[in-house]
């Protein structure tokens, strides 16, 4: 008890949370200020990492499709795609499965006007290559490439809805998947 006395005998009386802090004219104005270029600063550096040719595709997806195999026998499959966009390039994973299938594929691309390169994998085949096309604004068209493989994948994007189609010379003959976020 002896403290809390000590205390507000040292504040005059008066607990230091109950005063008012009084700011001036000019001090009003430095916060305001300050606040704003807080503001100008978080809108900046979430427009540069949504800005570039990727931009519109930013983000996770999620749908259904079917994937035919070379027996050409189809099955329904469940989708989900990252897409990370850093200005002109690109990471992405796309990951399908049905009971019977599954596919996991991953690819860094960058853009440099329209044209697009980069490299893929899919993880559980393990096998890689190259990437290789054109597109702009979410609509690409794509040739993923490998020896003894080939695959043409385009990518259409409107708003929140995607469809990715792939054709492939082999045991994946190719896939329809329709995506939203």
């Amino acid at each position: 008890m002896e403290h809390l006395q000590a205390y507000r005998a040292a504040g005059g009386g008066k607990h230091r949370a109950n005063r008012k802090i009084v700011t001036s004219g000019l001090g009003q104005r430095l916060l305001i200020a300050a606040g704003i270029m807080f503001a100008a600063g978080i809108a900046n550096s979430e427009s540069k990492a949504q800005s570039g040719p990727f931009a519109p595709l930013a983000g996770s997806w999620s749908g259904s499709g079917t994937v035919t195999l070379d027996d050409g026998s189809t099955e329904r499959i469940r989708c989900r795609a990252k897409y990370a966009p850093i200005g002109p390039t690109m990471e992405l994973s796309l990951t399908c499965a049905s009971d019977a299938y599954k596919f996991n594929l991953g690819a860094n691309v960058k853009a440099e006007g329209s044209a697009i390169a980069g490299s893929w994998s899919e993880a559980s085949r393990n096998i890689s290559g190259s990437l290789s096309g054109r597109g702009a604004g979410g609509n690409y068209e794509l040739l993923a490439s490998t020896a003894g493989f080939n695959a043409n994948i385009s990518l259409k994007t409107s708003g929140n809805k995607q469809n990715v189609t792939m054709r492939a010379d082999s045991q994946f003959r190719g896939a329809n998947i329709s995506l939203s976020r």
